[in-house]
């Protein structure tokens, strides 16, 4: 009976508390105002029952059990109705609720839309009131929130972003690290850098070209024609949000109803905007776990030379293939004697969402007069900022300069003999090759010049140099990060680059990977998530690590597909119009996992009918995009959705269009450069590790969501939207999360709700993560601060050498031996080949005489930060302003364009059998004659007639580039092995 009364008391105490918030808080009161129901709290057993009456604004109890209530939340215990209902819940007592959910000792009967507005009520009613963000003065609030490029303030007066500025840190927050070196002391500045695209967000929130409110294509009747061959042309009529919801919660029921789950896809970009809740692996894999779905596997975007090559000899699954990172900046700055940055230009693709905080860093560099070395077909902007040899290899052609590096050494004596007689195996039978002792061809200097058209005395020079000084290898815009591994040849320099550090004593001091852009001494001990370690999402079926870094930080109840089905993201074309592919997964758990080849349509499944689609565009970033336009208007697809910040893209392709908000109009949070589990603690990019909570800094503009509220209406109308957000808002999530972190065992909640932010401190120089590859070289037990590899990777021992099968890193790979050792494109020991799309491509070559290589973006991130009126428009070096339209910029070198009578902003046409785009020309000598050059990543997708088959002049280059793959068995784009021809362009 004593429990009774305790139960009891919490249902009366429960309508006092909504009574007296709403008499304290207008927006509460509001709130209360909007439904009329009646809530029925009830034990399973039927020994108590009592009812709140919300009418017209205020809260009645009632007595005993209603006769009718609208809907019923009942309890198995009455100590299991004291865990759900008590307020102002931690970390520990939402696990407890999670418990209770999962035993089912807890139950809603009725409405979703009812019973979730009053779970999110109770959310709000701990909320009223609440204080947040820092009052400026003059009518300015100042909000903190997070972007892919870097951590900023958020100024705010009368409802609208005046401003957004790098986070600046004040007195009160954590100390600076700092490195002594060379009788030189280095120490970060006090700020959070921000890039470019970050710095032009505010436009971004306020572009002429967002969706504010749902549309529909006017030719689509999902109860009539639809009219598919239109996606692209047709114009779009504004509908209300219940019309747009009705239609997508009514096409998910009757595609699984007509075909089954299988028969809807769900995909987004390589990015999204930022924040746990909102980022791509949170709300969105949640949803779709929840609804059944085939998924559309990734490409390891940006990494693929190093996934499908370089982990064979290894390891480093966890790391798409590349490396660790821990102590290189101390490390370089106190030992290295010079650093060759390859196909690297973190000045420009800054690595992992780290913003420009290696830019301080670089600039020590020149501090302590360090040579520096740049390999790259462009004079990138970190070859022009800090000086040094620029070599300028054809694209795809720095497997031959690998050779011949390591021929010089071979011949010359330059290399750690004893390194690779007690670190490596294999060595001698690559030798072989090396010499040409199999195939009668010395890969020497010589050979090579014809090849990469470098001189060989200036080969020669380099690789006597690199051997006679501790030098660091900066492979890539971090490490291991694009460049020369998106190439036909990726996977072969990739590979290459590891045996070349292994000749030279990788992790001993001074010979290492990196160039300043990761391995900053922060605190990686200290548990915060990153985006890949999947948000709210608990995944189990993978999509993120949720199952490894956050299940028993996050209290949420699991989610998972059932539904086996894959797509391979860069074959989606081929899926729909040809209704037959095959793939290889993205597998970050094992060497072998990408072996299993998967077939589409899966046993028992149906082709995909319809596509959800979700984030920035595939036009601008994968492969001969314009497979992906005529995809769109198959009649195979019988319904696209778009779920859309802004007009571009494929959201013109879409049948409706479901307008999604920014991360500056809702609540998040999260810390930038974390990814956690797709490339974990990469953090160590940033100079503090700042986890912050996002402010909602104004309203959703028009009629725009937050992607979680989209997916919770959605939810709602299939009758699942408990399963989708247990009931609580965005906010109270986020507080969820702030107590699965160890920020809370510093700041409280209160306090990071105003202040926005919290800085990590930095360990101690005692606590500094070990160097990188110092173990491994002195032959120790593995003592960097990471979960990879797993228990079952190493061979010897817990903890003793790498995750290949020898242990250590192999010439000969053991795993590509047994998984097909006749391939000829990726052989267990690596051989030079030559480009499928390049030079020695005769027939193509001669029709096609320009390589066109088309890095990742100084400028924008992806898709993300390009058009949309914004101001990185006005960049002269990102588009250019002819005749009102801003062109994409292609660079052409001075004697190719004088050929061709190309001048200074011209526009120009680049074309091949794939089809035309149109740019404005910038005539430079950065590059050299045979090559151009253009970024990636065009966010505007702008046919002049037919889309898939006319000429884009929205800039997206990637309609030229080759859609096969790397090596056969991956699934691995190569779009800088291109081959064009460029005309001067006018329109006629």
């Amino acid at each position: 009976m004593a429990e009774q009364i305790k139960i009891a008391d919490a249902v009366a105490g429960l309508q006092s508390a909504l009574n007296e918030t709403a008499e304290r808080y207008p927006e509460f009161r509001d709130r209360l105002q909007e439904k009329n129901f009646t809530v029925q709290i009830q034990l399973m057993d039927g020994s108590f029952a009592e009812h709140l009456i919300f009418e017209n604004g205020h809260v009645v109890l009632g007595s005993g059990a209603h006769s009718k209530p609208d809907i019923t939340l009942s309890f198995y215990s009455e100590v299991d109705g004291l865990t759900m209902m008590k307020p102002d819940k931690d970390w520990k007592g939402y696990l407890d609720v999670i418990n209770v959910i999962k035993n089912f000792r807890a139950g809603w009967q009725g409405p979703d839309e009812i019973s979730i507005w009053f779970t999110e009520t109770l959310d709000k009613m701990g909320q009223a009131g609440m204080q947040y963000g820092t009052d400026m003065g003059n009518g300015v609030k100042r909000y903190t929130s997070n972007t892919t490029g870097g951590a900023v303030f958020a100024y705010v007066k009368d409802g609208k972003i005046i401003r957004v500025t790098p986070i600046e840190f004040d007195d009160s927050d954590a100390a600076s690290w700092t490195i002594n070196a060379r009788g030189k002391s280095f120490t970060p500045p006090r700020i959070a850098s921000a890039d470019a695209p970050t710095l032009a967000w505010k436009s971004m929130v306020y572009s002429k070209d967002r969706l504010l409110y749902p549309m529909k294509r006017v030719d689509f009747d999902p109860n009539g024609e639809r009219n598919p061959q239109n996606r692209g042309i047709s114009e779009y009529e504004r509908i209300s949000w219940d019309e747009a919801l009705d239609i997508v919660a009514g096409e998910i029921q009757r595609v699984k109803r007509e075909h089954g789950p299988g028969a809807i896809m769900n995909c987004t970009s390589s990015h999204h905007t930022w924040g746990h809740l909102g980022y791509k692996l949170s709300a969105r894999t949640r949803f779709f776990n929840n609804i059944g779905s085939t998924t559309v596997v990734d490409n390891p975007d940006s990494w693929e030379g190093w996934f499908w090559g370089a982990m064979h000899h290894w390891g480093q699954s966890a790391h798409n293939g590349g490396g660790e990172t821990y102590g290189t900046v101390q490390d370089l700055l106190e030992n290295a004697e010079m650093v060759v940055f390859w196909s690297a230009d973190p000045e420009a693709t800054a690595g992992v969402y780290a913003a420009h905080e290696g830019t301080y860093r670089r600039r020590w560099l020149k501090d302590l007069g360090l040579p520096c070395v740049h390999i790259d077909p462009f004079y990138n902007h970190t070859a022009a900022w800090m000086g040094g040899k620029w070599f300028a290899p054809k694209p795809g052609t720095d497997n031959a300069l690998v050779f011949a590096i390591a021929y010089t050494w071979i011949t010359e004596d330059l290399y750690d003999k004893q390194y690779v007689a007690d670190r490596t195996t294999g060595f001698d039978k690559w030798k072989v090759h090396v010499l040409g002792e199999d195939d009668g061809i010395p890969k020497t200097p010589e050979w090579q010049e014809e090849i990469t058209g470098l001189p060989a005395r200036n080969v020669r020079a380099l690789a006597r140099e690199w051997a006679s000084k501790k030098t660091y290898l900066c492979a890539g815009g971090a490490i291991a990060f694009g460049g020369a591994c998106r190439t036909a040849t990726g996977a072969d320099w990739a590979r290459g680059v590891v045996m070349l550090m292994a000749m030279q004593g990788l992790g001993k001091p001074g010979i290492n990977m990196g160039g300043l852009q990761q391995g900053t001494p922060v605190n990686a001990r200290f548990w915060f998530p990153g985006y890949a370690d999947g948000g709210f999402s608990a995944s189990i079926t993978g999509g993120n690590a949720s199952v490894i870094n956050t299940y028993q930080n996050m209290p949420s109840t699991f989610t998972g597909s059932n539904v086996k089905q894959l797509v391979p993201r860069l074959k989606i074309p081929e899926a729909i119009l040809d209704q037959k592919t095959d793939g290889y997964p993205l597998d970050f758990m094992s060497l072998e996992g990408q072996f299993q080849k998967f077939e589409y349509p899966a046993p028992g499944h149906s082709p995909v009918k319809l596509w959800y689609r979700y984030g920035g565009s595939f036009f601008g970033t994968m492969t001969e995009t314009n497979r992906f336009a005529r995809a769109l208007r198959s009649p195979n697809l019988e319904t696209v959705i778009n779920q859309s910040i802004w007009f571009e893209g494929e959201a013109k392709f879409a049948d409706v269009i479901l307008p999604a908000c920014t991360s500056f109009e809702r609540w998040d949070i999260s810390e930038y450069t974390n990814c956690g589990g797709y490339v974990n603690h990469t953090f160590t990019q940033a100079n503090h590790r700042v986890p912050c909570i996002q402010h909602k800094c104004i309203e959703p503009l028009g009629e725009s969501k937050s992607d979680f509220q989209i997916f919770l209406d959605i939810s709602k109308r299939l009758g699942m939207g408990h399963q989708f957000s247990e009931g609580c808002t965005e906010l109270e999530w986020c507080r969820r999360f702030f107590y699965g972190t160890d920020v809370c065992k510093n700041m409280s909640w209160e306090d990071f709700l105003v202040k926005g932010y919290y800085v990590v401190p930095a360990p101690s120089e005692e606590l500094r993560d070990p160097v990188a590859y110092r173990w491994f070289a002195e032959g120790r037990h593995k003592d960097t601060p990471e979960l990879s590899m797993a228990p079952a990777d190493f061979t010897e021992e817990m903890g003793k050498g790498l995750q290949t099968q020898s242990g250590k890193i192999e010439f000969e790979s053991s795993s590509l031996k047994r998984f097909a050792p006749d391939d000829e494109e990726r052989p267990p020991i690596l051989k030079y080949r030559d480009s499928w799309e390049g030079t020695k491509t005769t027939e193509l070559y001669s029709k096609y005489p320009l390589q066109m290589i088309s890095p990742h973006p100084r400028f924008s991130f992806h898709t993300q930060n390009d058009g949309k009126d914004a101001f990185t428009n006005d960049i002269k070096d990102h588009r250019v302003l002819v005749n009102g339209h801003y062109y994409w910029i292609a660079r052409i070198n001075s004697d190719d364009a004088e050929k061709r009578g190309i001048g200074q902003h011209d526009l120009i046409k680049l074309y091949n059998d794939r089809g035309a785009v149109i740019c404005a020309a910038q005539v430079t000598e950065r590059v050299p004659p045979g090559t151009i050059h253009s970024y990636e990543s065009s966010s505007q997708y702008v046919p002049t007639g037919e889309p898939g088959e006319s000429p884009d002049i929205g800039g997206c280059v990637n309609i030229l580039t080759p859609v096969r793959m790397m090596v056969k068995h991956s699934h691995a784009q190569a779009p800088n092995s291109c081959l064009i021809q460029v005309e001067k362009w006018e329109w006629r």
